[in-house]
């Protein structure tokens, strides 16, 4: 990275990577300004947010570093753009994941336009991902450390927006992140890496969601007999192949070894009778998908990936790679086969598509099973 005459405006959260992005691209020469993003009001306190920590944390590091922050409020925009999806889908009996909205409608759009208007070059972000120019079209790629690579959370980003952004982070690992840290002096060196819903914080999930999706009761039933187990609060407290938190139990798995009794999984919803189905046994054949049909398509490149091609996906973000093959894409949707079934697809989660290190972009899981001829 050479900046010399450059201005990048760095996305800072209080964490230790978003810290060492603005220290290698200063390092590298840039103008450096960081801006802190306040993007969620509702119950902003120590328990959760706890941004106030977040912004002592980044004006900390900007003084170490000799670098100019502002601060700015995306709330009105992250409740309009992200959070609202979020809840419709919730509502609708889906899993969202807000992650990826966020950076595509938050980070990578209000965040750089805003600093377009500060007179940025580039922004750049603590994300663990890469991009590369190829024949004047940019690619999105995996991070040098897989176990921390971000491109699943990217993929919605466009060609105007990659043309924009700098990953300071794409080839370092973790450990090396928090040793450039420490050695420069930055007291988030061994911080905590945040987790939870993007800008939200970690919280009880159900008692959070509870406050703005009420409760609604309904019947648990086996899906293999239809037979009534039980009651649950609402479609959008569960997910497909949950485990915890179901309050049933006591029935012994058929053909179990001495009438053990197998745990129960989430495998369907039925909202409009607003039945929750479950099966007994991680292993269950409800539970495994073979293909999966996902609409709301983004192609990194704007162009969508050839069909009956061999690539890999993840249909969750902490799944393995799985090879698949596309069989079949328009502009509305694509049917996605995996070589091997794979367990508790989930309608609202992204599907995401490789070849090798190059994210190509993905969709949202709308049905599994097995898709259309």
């Amino acid at each position: 990275m050479n900046g010399k005459g450059k201005t990048v405006v760095v996305g800072l959260s209080g964490g230790v990577d978003s810290s060492v992005a603005a220290l290698l691209l200063k390092n590298a020469g840039y103008h450096v300004i960081g801006v802190f993003m306040k993007n969620w009001e509702d119950d902003d306190d120590e328990e959760y947010c706890a941004s106030r920590a977040d912004l002592i944390d980044v004006m900390s590091v900007a003084d170490r570093l000799g670098i100019d922050v502002e601060v700015v409020n995306f709330a009105a925009e992250y409740r309009a753009r992200v959070f609202a999806e979020f809840l419709r889908e919730y509502e609708a009996g889906r899993t969202p994941n807000p992650d990826v909205l966020c950076n595509s409608e938050i980070k990578f759009s209000a965040f750089l336009e805003h600093a377009m208007r500060l007179g940025a070059d580039v922004i750049a972000t603590g994300h663990y991902a890469g991009v590369r120019e190829v024949d004047g079209r940019y690619q999105l790629l995996r991070a040098e450390d897989g176990g921390k690579d971000q491109s699943y959370f990217l993929y919605r980003l466009n060609q105007a927006q990659l043309a924009k952004t700098l990953f300071p982070l794409a080839r370092l690992l973790k450990r090396d992140v928090r040793r450039i840290a420490a050695d420069a002096g930055l007291h988030v060196a061994a911080k905590k890496d945040s987790t939870g819903i993007c800008f939200i914080g970690e919280r009880p999930f159900k008692e959070f969601l509870r406050r703005y999706l009420p409760p609604k009761k309904g019947e648990i039933r086996r899906l293999d007999d239809g037979r009534l187990m039980g009651e649950h609060d609402g479609l959008m407290y569960h997910t497909i192949g949950q485990r915890k938190g179901l309050g049933i139990g006591g029935v012994k798995a058929t053909g179990g070894a001495d009438g053990a009794h197998a745990a129960w999984f989430v495998a369907g919803k039925d909202v409009e009778k607003n039945i929750l189905y479950v099966v007994q046994g991680h292993d269950h054949p409800a539970l495994a998908a073979s293909c999966l049909v996902a609409g709301q398509l983004s192609w990194i490149a704007d162009v969508a990936p050839q069909t009956c091609w061999v690539y890999t996906a993840k249909p969750r973000y902490r799944s393995e790679d799985a090879p698949c093959a596309i069989t079949r894409v328009d502009r509305e949707r694509c049917e996605i086969h995996f070589a091997q079934a794979q367990w508790a697809l989930a309608p609202g989660q992204s599907v995401v598509l490789y070849e090798s290190r190059v994210c190509l972009g993905g969709g949202v899981i709308q049905d599994v099973g097995e898709a259309e001829r």
